[in-house]
């Protein structure tokens, strides 16, 4: 470095208080860190975790996988594009983000009632190829929309604190999660009315 440049890194450091000019542009996916050193993968890591002890995830992804997913989400990334990424297929990918309880406005454009189809999911005795015959879909289809269901209520009993919880990692890093936290607010309370529809059958019939 000669003088020069030397005086002028000086005279930014003066303006701005920050001790590296291109500290912005060296970060790389999961280098962010607090204070204490634990980065944003690491904190993203720990969520994923405590998700993995409370719920039987269905991918055999490892977290470091997960914690992909969390944040290729969450950069706008989708399933097919994170699924070249990790080397996986994208049913693979749909599964784990929605063991995330990470949920796409996509996720309800299904070509049936989606209102109805939660209603009979609620009971116990309705097959996925019930499910399939009634509501005129392959037996796949309705396989995944149970699963995506299943995901809407599981992240509505914990009131969407796994999502906040990855959201305030990443808003706190500086990556904004605005997009995806109001698709969530807006976009799936007709999914969230439903569901508490249901809980309120089950529980009259209790």
């Amino acid at each position: 470095m000669d003088e020069k440049t030397e005086d002028l890194r000086e005279l930014f450091i003066d303006v701005s208080g920050e001790e590296r000019v291109t500290e912005s542009q060296e970060d790389t996916r999961g280098s962010l860190a607090d204070a204490d050193g634990t980065s944003v993968s690491e904190r993203l890591s720990a969520v994923v975790s405590r998700m993995r002890e409370r719920y039987e995830f269905r991918t055999d992804l490892d977290d470091e996988q997960l914690v992909a997913v969390v944040r290729g989400f969450y950069e706008g990334e989708s399933d097919a594009a994170l699924a070249d990424r990790l080397d996986a297929d994208e049913d693979t990918v749909v599964r784990a983000r929605l063991d995330l309880h990470l949920l796409r406005e996509a996720d309800d454009d299904v070509p049936f009632d989606v209102s109805a189809f939660r209603k009979r999911v609620v009971n116990d005795d309705a097959t996925d190829a019930d499910l399939a015959a009634e509501f005129g879909v392959e037996e796949s289809a309705a396989t995944h929309y149970r699963t995506v269901v299943e995901a809407q209520a599981a992240a509505r009993r914990v009131s969407h604190r796994f999502q906040s919880e990855f959201e305030d990692v990443l808003t706190e890093a500086g990556l904004s999660t605005q997009h995806t936290a109001a698709i969530r607010e807006s976009g799936l309370e007709e999914a969230t009315e439903d569901i508490d529809s249901l809980d309120s059958d089950a529980d009259v019939s209790m």
